[in-house]
């Protein structure tokens, strides 16, 4: 198949080795950011932060923060040229998606006389509180549909990137205390443009089942 959308998939992977040398521009820098804040959520609720690390302490304090676990990651944290943290909120309230309607009014896509039935939708919410008045098993599928859009939209700009799961949300938390207050964090994004000869993972193939094994059409 032939197309520029298909094209990108094919040619994304995840990159295994960073070259330290190379930066992503500013400009792609922003439309990713763009990208993330116009993504998909359930009943718009956005109940996520991306966190942008970028510089060198931030990068340290990063680095730090697999001191306990997950080190085969370590290394990509200051050979890339960004991480990004995608945070999810722990508890999502009625006046956090009052922000979000309000901003709904200012944009005109409601107004304010619709503004108290759309609270409606909130009913999502209350279904996902768990027995500590959480709602992060519900906010945190939130911020993955997030992550999938980042990464189409990289392959989009060729900037390599590695989801990277293996990361430590309870030290993440302690580095990052203010920056994810009332958050947490499970994945995190490395970006950048690989190491041309040290990347295995570039040059292989692809590799993913056959259509007919994952897609059925009634």
């Amino acid at each position: 198949m032939t197309h520029p959308i298909i094209h990108d998939l094919e040619n994304r992977y995840t990159s295994k080795k960073y070259d330290p040398s190379k930066k992503v521009s500013q400009e792609d820098l922003a439309v990713l950011l763009e990208a993330l804040r116009l993504s998909a959520s359930s009943i718009n609720s956005q109940p996520w932060k991306f966190i942008v690390i970028e510089s060198d302490e931030a990068k340290q304090r990063m680095h730090d923060s697999f001191a306990n676990m997950h080190q085969f990651n370590q290394p990509h944290i200051k050979a890339c040229s960004h991480v990004i943290l995608f945070a999810n909120k722990l508890s999502y309230t009625r006046d956090d998606y009052d922000v979000v309607l309000s901003k709904a009014v200012a944009d005109k896509r409601i107004t304010e006389e619709q503004k108290e039935a759309a609270f409606a939708s909130f009913k999502f919410v209350e279904l996902n509180c768990d027995e500590n008045g959480e709602h992060k098993a519900w906010t945190k599928p939130q911020a993955y549909l997030a992550l999938g859009n980042a990464l189409h939209t990289l392959a989009r700009l060729n900037i390599d990137s590695t989801t990277m799961e293996g990361i430590d949300p309870e030290l993440l938390s302690e580095i990052f205390a203010d920056e994810l207050k009332g958050y947490e964090c499970h994945v995190a994004l490395a970006i950048g443009y690989h190491h041309p000869s040290e990347d295995y993972n570039a040059s292989l193939p692809k590799s993913r089942k056959a259509f007919e094994d994952v897609i059925t059409i009634l």
